[in-house]
């Protein structure tokens, strides 16, 4: 799988912070039966690498993948416990070598021109925009297909089922990701049919891109 594949899966990208490794498996086959397969898992708890290695192993119709990861050695750990994908607020040269070398789809997290400029110099032509809203949201990405329009973006940050539409309509966007698929409440309470809900919603909104 490349990273155009990969964001090609699901309309959405779920940023999924897992509190309780016990809930990760039912929270995964949620939002695969409303027709969304690409997982991030982020690093944002002490269970992320084993709620990974869980999906992973117990919900094959999921593409689960690791966000918030900031170095190799998170990059490594991921994979290990089944990340099949990966997913940064940001990029340095580091994590962009170990990056290119992993195997699995990588997209860094840009907020510049610059930024964008650099990481397709280094070899990544899908980025996420990050954080989407507060940098400039679709008025930015309308001025980057301009002078940019070999790359693609998965915009995250600030993304809702209210304005999702108008990001996935821009040409330059493939996904996007976001928290309001899985929100806490319902995750607390197993609330797991609200959230097979929200994903089919997001999922029956979104038009097929040529």
């Amino acid at each position: 799988m490349n990273p155009t594949e990969l964001v090609d899966l699901s309309p959405v990208i779920p940023v999924i912070v897992i509190d309780d490794l016990a809930t990760s498996v039912d929270l995964a086959r949620a939002l695969v039966a409303g027709g969304v397969r690409a997982l991030e898992v982020t690093l944002r708890s002490p269970a992320a690498l084993e709620a990974i290695r869980a999906i992973h192993g117990q919900v094959p119709e999921a593409v689960v993948g690791v966000g918030t990861v900031r170095t190799a050695q998170q990059l490594d750990a991921a994979i290990s416990a089944g990340a099949r994908f990966g997913v940064s607020p940001g990029l340095t040269e580091d994590l962009a070598r170990a990056a290119t070398g992993c195997g699995i789809p990588f997209l860094p997290g840009v907020a510049t021109a610059s930024e964008a400029m650099r990481a397709a110099e280094l070899g990544f032509n899908v980025l996420k925009l990050f954080p989407a809203e507060a940098v400039g949201g679709i008025p930015l990405l309308k001025s980057w297909f301009g002078p940019l329009p070999e790359l693609r973006f998965c915009p995250t940050g600030g993304i809702h089922a209210a304005n999702m539409g108008a990001y996935l309509a821009l040409p330059n966007v493939r996904c996007v990701g976001g928290s309001w698929l899985t929100p806490k409440e319902a995750i607390l309470h197993h609330d797991w049919e609200s959230i097979t809900t929200l994903a089919r919603h997001a999922v029956s909104q979104a038009q097929p891109k040529p």
